[in-house]
């Protein structure tokens, strides 16, 4: 049986899609963004050991060369998650699709659907098809929180399974992708254009960080073609904030309500119908 490596579980959650969703989130992230606000999640646990001396509560230890992480004993102070170098951490936890079905059935009467996310969940793919089709048994929706990277029109079972993705959009332009991640957006957009002509793409997502990317370029090319795609779509555009971002890597600030309300209006006027400022 497949075993995926969690990062947490949020039981009710309101902003991983419509309603009120159980998110899932999985470590590993095949994208390195500069101004990642979750870091810890990119990469999977070195066991160098920093963590036990920084730990206050215990909660950590590093036994025969491994790091064990104990959830009870641990207060979520974050120190071990702000002191780590290597875009890792202690705290998470291998479970089998039997271990995350039984935490969603505890939740299930009060749930519209499980939306996965991460770091990239389509990492673990096979464990998502196994989950999928249990949680399509219990008559719930499933979204897909992604950075782009899995083609998906490659994978007729995994697109069967779900309902609607949540698709990042980083920045339109190839190179500045690149800069900002370290991997091209080619498979990106053509996910965009795939998803959007079979119905299940849920929203675009797109972080405006100032003096990093050519913000005003990316909300005028990304929403020229969320309306070549389908109008309705949603198109998201969230405001950086420099909480959790590893400030070697970026020097940035959260933009202003009135330069958020621009480049709102510059999706308008292309001709998105509906936009969400976060």
């Amino acid at each position: 049986m497949t075993n995926g490596l969690v990062n947490k579980i949020i039981p009710f959650s309101s902003v991983d899609g419509p309603g009120n969703r159980t998110a899932i989130f999985f470590q590993g992230c095949n994208f390195n963004c500069k101004y990642c606000h979750n870091p810890e999640t990119i990469k999977t646990c070195k066991h160098c050991g920093k963590c036990v001396e920084i730990c206050p509560h215990g909660a950590v230890e590093l036994l025969n060369g491994t790091i064990k992480w104990d959830e009870d004993r641990c207060e979520n102070c974050g120190l071990c998650l702000e002191n780590c170098t290597k875009n890792c951490g202690p705290r998470t936890k291998y479970m089998s699709v039997e271990d995350v079905v039984s935490e969603i059935l505890k939740v299930k009467p009060f749930i519209s659907g499980i939306t996965v996310s991460g770091g990239e969940c389509t990492l673990w793919r096979d464990f998502l098809v196994e989950l999928f089709k249990k949680v399509k048994e219990l008559g719930l929706s499933i979204f897909v929180d992604s950075n782009g990277s899995l083609d998906f029109s490659k994978d007729k079972e995994f697109i069967d399974l779900i309902d609607k993705v949540m698709l990042d959009i980083k920045s339109f332009d190839s190179e500045e992708h690149e800069m900002l991640t370290k991997r091209k957006n080619d498979i990106v957009l053509e996910n965009a254009k795939y998803l959007a002509s079979i119905d299940k793409l849920f929203e675009i997502r797109t972080v405006i960080v100032p003096d990093l990317l050519d913000n005003e370029n990316n909300v005028y090319k990304i929403s020229n073609l969320l309306v070549s795609l389908d109008p309705k779509i949603r198109y998201k555009l969230i405001k950086y904030r420099p909480m959790g971002v590893r400030k070697n890597e970026v020097n940035s600030k959260t933009p202003t309500d009135e330069y958020m309300d621009y480049l709102k209006d510059i999706a308008i006027k292309n001709g998105c119908k509906e936009i969400l400022i976060l």
